[in-house]
């Protein structure tokens, strides 16, 4: 199992914040509003005689210097994912003492040399017990979903575990494993979460556009599920672990995930057939006269 340094996770936040320090830094904040008036915005009209005056806009809340550094603390430590370290208070307590030194550019409590590499062996033990957690975490969860799934009668069960539900039947040909298909796709895992789609571009401000690939070069629920539904059709695919991503994590997707997609198949290109194999005349065997 692959598992990310610290050092380098350390590196990538520090490159992070190097990189906004020479920008205008900006949060969301929901409900929060410009107090520069639109180009555009309709001049103020008087109220009509006996109409209700709208209440007075609560005022904007204040934070001392001392509580939005606390805020910006938390913000570095989630984009971290400190908390997968499972850490106890006593060692929250020493990380925070780490980065309070660091904070006012003091030097390393210990030799980098020497305790960097123990350092990243306890994270990545770490890092480890947490996914090994969430992977029993979510195989319990996956036995649970299927046994409810069982329920549904127009669910079809595979022999491997594959799930598959035809949402739209087609109207044309089924695709082989060799072929390449057209198809537009949502993957969600069993709470819910979207963790990937064809429904929005793939680029800020591109067209949205189907995803083609090779069959056979997906995960095995994919290859085995879209060979049940023609072309046109509709299909949902309850992919068990074993034919997606197993124990891994990836990327968005924790270990142990069972993986739901919503798949459309919208065209099917044929594998280019094979040529037929040339016959080369072997050496002629001279007469011996006779």
């Amino acid at each position: 199992m692959k598992s990310t340094s610290l050092l380098t996770a350390c590196a990538l936040s520090l490159a992070a914040v190097a990189a906004v320090s020479a920008q205008e830094v900006k949060f969301s904040i929901p409900g929060a509003q410009s107090a520069a008036p639109a180009e555009n915005a309709a001049p103020a009209t008087k109220s009509a005689p006996g109409a209700t005056t709208a209440p007075a806009a609560a005022p904007a809340p204040s934070f001392t210097d001392a509580q939005l550094m606390e805020e910006l603390g938390w913000f570095m430590g989630k984009r971290l994912s400190i908390s997968n370290l499972d850490l106890t208070p006593a060692e929250a307590t020493a990380l925070g003492k780490g980065i309070q030194a660091a904070a006012l550019d003091k030097d390393a409590p210990y030799a980098l040399e020497q305790a960097g590499p123990l350092m990243d062996d306890l994270v990545q033990k770490k890092q480890g017990a947490y996914l090994e957690k969430l992977k029993v975490q979510n195989l319990n969860a996956a036995t649970a979903f299927f046994s409810k799934l069982g329920e549904n009668k127009n669910v079809v069960s595979q022999p491997d575990g594959l799930r598959y539900e035809i949402l739209q039947p087609g109207t044309g040909p089924y695709p082989k494993a060799t072929d390449t298909v057209k198809v537009h796709y949502t993957g969600k895992l069993i709470d819910g979460t979207i963790f990937d789609t064809s429904l929005q571009p793939r680029q800020q401000g591109g067209a949205v556009e189907p995803a083609e690939f090779r069959l056979d070069s997906v995960i095995t629920g994919w290859t085995e599920g879209l060979q049940k539904i023609n072309k046109g059709g509709k299909i949902r695919l309850y992919v068990p672990p074993q034919l997606a991503y197993g124990d891994e994590p990836k990327g968005a997707i924790p270990p142990g995930s069972v993986l739901i997609f919503d798949i459309e198949l919208l065209d099917i290109i044929p594998a280019a057939a094979a040529p037929a194999p040339t016959v080369t005349p072997g050496p002629t065997t001279p007469s011996s006269g006779k």
